[in-house]
Parts: structure tokens; C-alpha cells; sequence
């Protein structure tokens, strides 16, 4: 294999998991969970979003596979960075959501709570274990 392929081979697996990402975007949800175990409502993540972002990705991708010899890649780079960015911010609820709450749950008074679950009692404090 000669060293010239490797960007090629690369883009096209980034473009590929563009195409993913844009599919996941369109196909809908199968729910598997049978009961929800957690305590707060899960941010929902918005569909349009995370298909701009894939197409961000997939113009990367395709950037990356025409290196210099085609005069659009600068402008594939521009389309694909605004759109990873558009993306972003549509979906920054859930990405926030993805990147804070890790962890044990920690039993915050501020939290927004599922219809249904207990509220902690007005005593108890915020504390870390």
C-alpha cells in the first residue's frame, strides 16, 4: 500500500461515520429501556442537529479525501466547520447533559424531576459522597 492512500482511506472512514450520524438522525427510535431508573428527564437530543452535524463531518471527510487537488476543499472545511458548529448549538442541552452527569447521581434541590418521583426533603443538602 502506498503512503498516498492513507488520507483517502482515512476521510472515507470519517465520512462514513458521518453518513451515521445522519442515518441515526433519520431512522427512528426503538425503546429498549423498559423502566427508567433515572431521577432526572433526560434531555432530548434534537434530530436536525445531529444531522448537521453529520453532513459536517461527511464534508470533513470528503475534504480530507480531495487534499489539494480540488479547489472546493477550503470550502468544504468552511461548510463543514459551520455546520459541526450549527449542530452543536442545536443540540447543546443534550451534549451538556452528556459531558456534566457522569457519575453517581448527586441529589440536587435545583433538579428537575420526573412526574412521579419523590421530591428529596427541603432539609437535606446538596452534598458529594
Amino acid at each position: 500500500m502506498r503512503l498516498e492512500y492513507l488520507p483517502i482511506l482515512f476521510g472515507a472512514v470519517i465520512a462514513l461515520s458521518g453518513i451515521a450520524l445522519v442515518a441515526d438522525a433519520w431512522l427512528p427510535d426503538q425503546e429498549v429501556r423498559v423502566q427508567e431508573r433515572r431521577r432526572r428527564c433526560r434531555a432530548e437530543r434534537n434530530r436536525r442537529g445531529e444531522a448537521m452535524i453529520g453532513l459536517g463531518v461527511v464534508a470533513l471527510g470528503v475534504a480530507i479525501i480531495a487534499r489539494d487537488a480540488w479547489s472546493g476543499s477550503l470550502f468544504a472545511v468552511g461548510l463543514g466547520g459551520a455546520l459541526l458548529m450549527i449542530g452543536a448549538m442545536m443540540n447543546r442541552e443534550y451534549l451538556r447533559e452528556q459531558l456534566d452527569f457522569r457519575g453517581p447521581a448527586r441529589r440536587d434541590p435545583t433538579t428537575r424531576l420526573k412526574p412521579g418521583m419523590p421530591s428529596p426533603p427541603p432539609h437535606e443538602k446538596y452534598r458529594v459522597r
